[in-house]
């Protein structure tokens, strides 16, 4: 049998009706959602109330994090192997059944500490093939140029979440006990998994074809080996992915030292740290209707850059606020929320139209892996420097850094091209 190259598929049309069918699905994802948010407040306050422990608390994280440090380049070649819809399917029931166990674990009374931490690893887990399934799956059901309003619709979302869940998980924490919690969970998980049930999700054009016999079909790792060569042979994919890294190195420590901020350089208790993040909160859900409304510039790397050189803007503000101006540093973080949806929504966008469909769910995990590996390791930095020279050097530091870079990156025409300069896709081998 003679093997001929096959011209790459192009990526399939969004179908007709599509916001019926995407909001559909996304309503239900908007529930689980909540759900996870109520049982993250509701275990990290059992674990606070029971401990007192910040290293259990840390630990805590960490476990959270390691599934997709770690694992999630190699999920990435699965999910562009297997059927998408039923990863999310699998993912969610996964989850809801981790949780199920440990609703009878605190209902008779034998929970340890040491079944959060695996409960939590199989939720990250689960996450870790959810969440490119999903991201991957997006860009198959809607149109492209509709793309960067849903990454901004998204971020609305998250803001809704960062001002409601932690008083509504209190409120349900206070009336009900932690399993009742863990329950609303499971019940929201059912209304993720109901529409994936029957709503058609498009698959990759390659994925297709080797499905129907039309093309060979390849190994794992011959799959997780091109995964790393797209990003590699992609100088302004690979240059914006490393961006998004450095920035998160950068950042993510203004978030863990915040409290310390309001409470050594402002005096400030947790009413002055609750209306920072509210604030915070608020600028998040501006953005995200203003972007949604919007859709940004035509060009959307110049609506990325504009909110990442306002992040850091925002950034530096927070850090040189005087103690005796606490409104400035209120300003600053509505600011920081407000860029932060310009800054990730059309990057989102760029990422799920330009990287080919059967490449997204492994370029989508090496993303998350690379970002949230950032975060651990940012902070081992930022702590120590922020203990020897004070805690604003490194919100200064960090967000004049993040502007410089920002206006390098501006003046690197891979980058500033990714979405006309994408390359053809691997060829595959056909069968005749």
């Amino acid at each position: 049998m003679d093997l001929e190259p096959a011209s790459p598929s192009p990526a399939p049309a969004a179908p007709e009706r599509w916001a019926a069918k995407f909001f559909t699905i996304w309503t239900g994802q908007v529930f689980s959602l909540i759900g996870s948010a109520l049982v993250q407040f509701a275990l990290v306050w059992w674990l606070t109330r029971q401990t007192g422990s910040a290293t259990i608390l840390a630990t805590s994280s960490l476990v959270a994090l390691l599934p997709q440090i770690f694992l999630g380049p190699f999920v990435g070649a699965l999910v562009d192997r297997w059927n998408r819809r039923l990863i999310m399917i699998v993912a969610d029931t996964a989850i809801a059944a981790a949780t199920g166990v440990l609703l009878l674990l605190f209902w008779s009374g034998h929970v340890q500490v040491w079944h959060i931490y695996v409960i939590l690893f199989i939720r990250s887990l689960g996450g870790a093939f959810h969440h490119p399934a999903m991201t991957a799956s997006t860009s198959l059901m809607v149109p492209h140029k509709h793309l960067t309003r849903i990454s901004g619709l998204n971020q609305l979302l998250q803001g809704f979440l960062s001002i409601f869940a932690p008083p509504l998980g209190a409120l349900l924490i206070s009336i009900m006990p932690t399993q009742g919690v863990l329950a609303i969970d499971i019940g929201t998980a059912a209304l993720a998994v109901l529409p994936l049930l029957f709503v058609h999700i498009p698959q990759p054009p390659r994925q297709a074809a080797r499905e129907n016999g039309s093309v060979q079909k390849t190994s794992y790792w011959h799959d997780l080996r091109e995964g790393f060569r797209y990003v590699v042979k992609w100088p302004g994919l690979l240059g914006l992915i490393l961006l998004a890294m450095l920035l998160n190195f950068l950042l993510s420590p203004s978030v863990s030292l915040l409290p310390l901020l309001v409470m050594r350089e402002f005096k400030g208790g947790a009413a002055e740290l609750a209306w920072v993040e509210s604030v915070f909160g608020v600028g998040v859900i501006a953005g995200g209707l203003a972007l949604s409304a919007w859709g940004g510039f035509k060009r959307r790397i110049l609506t990325s850059f504009l909110g990442i050189v306002g992040l850091g803007v925002g950034v530096i503000l927070t850090g040189l606020a005087p103690a005796n101006l606490f409104w400035l540093l209120l300003a600053a973080n509505f600011l920081i929320g407000f860029m932060q949806v310009l800054a990730n929504g059309p990057i989102g966008a760029i990422f799920q139209s330009t990287i080919e469909p059967d490449y997204q769910g492994r370029v989508f995990s090496l993303i998350g892996a690379g970002a949230t590996a950032m975060m651990p390791l940012s902070l081992l930095i930022a702590g120590p420097v922020s203990d020897w020279l004070g805690v604003r050097v490194w919100y200064v530091f960090g967000g004049a850094v993040c502007i410089l870079t920002t206006i390098a990156a501006a003046f690197i025409p891979a980058i500033m091209n990714i979405e006309q300069n994408k390359p053809a896709a691997p060829v595959e081998a056909a069968k005749l």
